[in-house]
């Protein structure tokens, strides 16, 4: 979408400033949009033109006092406009009804207050049951998650050509089935949960690993990320995978600024300063985490916590329970069976038992297929092998994991490791 790109390339500071607001406020303006008109095409164009307009208008003006009611506002009467301009009479006919609503709500600007957190409820709405799992967290992901379409197909492992055709069939199946954007009553929330677990933790791990761009991670998107989860968490704290998902993010978080040096280079977890650990977090999460098992009912993200906690609770990484991590891990694959989780057990195994067991694992992994396009397969392949002395093959596979990451930091460091096996 237009907006976002315009918004990550401006150079002139005044648009910039507006630009900023318009990108923060956008993904909230475009799912109210989105409920009102039942069509993410015409909701896309609307945002569109509302957006250009604030670019002509504020900076001469100055930025409204709610900007968000603003970029409503003028994106429905854009959604208006363009109806009445359109020449098709059965899609004039169509939309009428449309029309009439707009017109009807044209006063608020506010989405149903079910929830106490409005982009909690976003998120609640455009999980939509009536979309396929994957289908329903990818949409919410480029809506709410300010996610490009190539951050989405890497998060689900598919080409973004892929990922770009079942957003583009997920939003006609919107407008033809003309399926309800609401945010749902309590009682139905449990059968969009997993999904709203899913987009949070799928924000939270694009700001940890960023996909692209000059930085290792992306501070504002962890942030938010764990926001969401402790606003879950307050609305339904017996939910053990809801404690689970902010243990995990938290555990997860603490080692965040460590795993860069004042340089901005990365720094690999066995390098880390544990001391520049947030201890504060760790616990928290632990707590957590404690409370979320003590629940009885185990789930992944529960056992990605325990995974995390059992690295957090190491003096040393040479003193990290290996053997219980690759336990977890199996435990993790029965429930939630996946390439990605054989990916990590193979890397634990390869500490466990040595580094020819982490290399038959990954060997195995390699036959069955679907991580060929995956960089940190790669990535792993390729410290296996360095630290086998294999230094060719290690050199080989390091240029390959560079060939997949648009990651500056993890160029960086790439390349440094390919120098390295080439000595």
């Amino acid at each position: 979408m237009l907006y976002w790109t315009v918004a990550r390339n401006s150079s002139d500071p005044t648009r910039a400033a507006v630009e900023s607001i318009v990108r923060e406020e956008a993904g909230q303006v475009l799912a109210s949009l989105v409920g009102y008109l039942r069509d993410f095409e015409l909701a896309e164009d609307a945002l569109q033109d509302a957006f250009l307009a604030a670019l002509r208008h504020w900076p001469e003006h100055g930025v409204p006092r709610e900007p968000r009611a603003w970029l409503l506002r003028t994106a429905r009467h854009k959604a208006i406009d363009r109806i009445r301009r359109d020449r098709n009479f059965e899609t004039k006919r169509e939309q009428l009804k449309t029309l009439v609503e707009i017109e009807q709500r044209a006063g608020e600007d506010e989405v149903d207050a079910t929830l106490p957190d409005e982009r909690l409820r976003l998120i609640f709405t455009c999980c939509h049951p009536a979309l396929a799992e994957q289908v329903r967290v990818a949409l919410t992901l480029q809506t709410l998650g300010r996610l490009t379409t190539n951050e989405i197909a890497r998060a689900f492992m598919v080409p973004e050509t892929t990922m770009a055709q079942r957003l583009v069939r997920a939003k006609r199946k919107i407008k033809v089935a003309r399926i309800p954007y609401s945010v749902p009553p309590p009682h139905l929330w449990a059968e969009r949960l997993q999904s709203v677990l899913s987009v949070i933790y799928f924000i939270f791990n694009e700001g940890y690993s960023a996909t692209s761009g000059p930085r290792l991670t992306r501070e504002d998107l962890c942030r938010e990320a764990i926001r969401l989860g402790q606003t879950l968490v307050n609305l339904v704290p017996r939910e053990p995978e809801v404690l689970g998902l902010l243990a995990l993010m938290l555990l997860h978080d603490s080692r965040r600024t460590a795993r860069t040096d004042a340089a901005g280079e990365f720094v690999t977890l066995e390098r880390q300063d544990r001391s520049a650990w947030n201890r504060q977090q760790i616990e928290v999460g632990v707590v957590l985490l404690r409370g979320a098992l003590a629940l009885g009912r185990i789930g992944p993200y529960q056992l990605q916590a325990s995974i995390s906690a059992v690295h957090a609770g190491a003096a040393s990484y040479a003193a990290t329970d290996w053997n219980e991590i690759v336990r977890l891990y199996g435990r993790l694959h029965e429930l939630q069976p996946s390439p990605v989780i054989k990916l990590n057990a193979a890397v634990a195994l390869s500490f466990a038992e040595g580094t020819d067991a982490g290399l038959t694992a990954l060997l195995e992994l390699e036959e069955q297929g679907g991580l060929e396009r995956y960089q940190p397969f790669h990535a792993a392949r390729a410290d296996l092998l360095r630290r086998a002395g294999r230094k060719p093959d290690a050199a080989a596979a390091y240029r390959r994991a560079l060939d997949l990451t648009d990651n500056a930091a993890e160029q960086r460091f790439l390349k440094q490791r390919m120098q390295e096996v080439n000595e």
